[in-house]
């Protein structure tokens, strides 16, 4: 039985001759051993992984910064991570735009928006408490930093091998390409594209209850 490791291990030197460091660096990781994948891996994104898996957020963070939009799934994980849950429920809501089906970025971006305390000012206070507290029973604590680590997908985990990529029509794409990789973008058009639809329904202005 011990030949089989051996014979595994050989099969994998002999791998990473043919195709390059590269492709034993992402056997590695596959394996769970990021560590040794992280001197074979030269992208940016499966380096970005192995850095996560590593627990090294904020290299991962960085990693990912330089991957483009396709890591805006990732940069979400890797920014709630290391605690800027502002920035990472900005991401998510940027995923939830292209898709708002990720059931992933969903439940995550949930869990983040649990973190980011409600903005109070004029328009969203009533003698300065935030107009949407609530004041029924406590709800459950606040997740953790370990809570949205751990509720990171297995397609995050698979990245590498797997890249995580929408599926998304010809019309969308190229829309997205013309966007520049800051989720504040996204969020401006989807308020502005609300508006419009809300216009179109006669409902952007609706009319005012009479007192009689």
């Amino acid at each position: 039985m011990r030949i089989l490791p051996v014979a595994v291990l050989l099969l994998a030197g002999f791998c990473a001759i043919v195709a390059g460091p590269a492709a034993f660096g992402r056997l590695a990781l596959a394996i769970g051993l990021p560590r040794l994948a992280l001197p074979l891996l030269d992208a940016p994104h499966a380096r970005g992984v192995a850095l996560y898996q590593a627990g090294d957020y904020a290299g991962a963070d960085a990693a990912f910064a330089g991957s483009g939009r396709r890591a805006t799934y990732d940069r979400g994980l890797t920014l709630a991570a290391t605690g800027d849950y502002p920035r990472a429920l900005a991401y998510f809501e940027a995923v939830l735009f292209v898709d708002p089906a990720d059931a992933d970025a969903r439940f995550n971006r949930d869990l983040v928006k649990q973190k980011v305390p409600d903005v109070i000012g004029e328009s969203n206070a009533i003698d300065g408490v935030a107009a949407n507290a609530r004041t029924e029973e406590p709800s459950a604590a606040a997740p953790t930093s370990r809570d949205l680590i751990q509720a990171k997908s297995v397609a995050m985990q698979l990245s590498a091998l797997d890249p995580r990529v929408k599926s998304m029509n010809a019309a969308t794409e190229s829309w997205l390409a013309t966007l520049e990789d800051e989720p504040a973008l996204y969020l401006k058009r989807r308020i502005k594209a609300e508006y419009q639809r809300r216009q179109d329904l006669g409902l952007a202005n609706p009319p005012e209850d009479t007192a009689w």
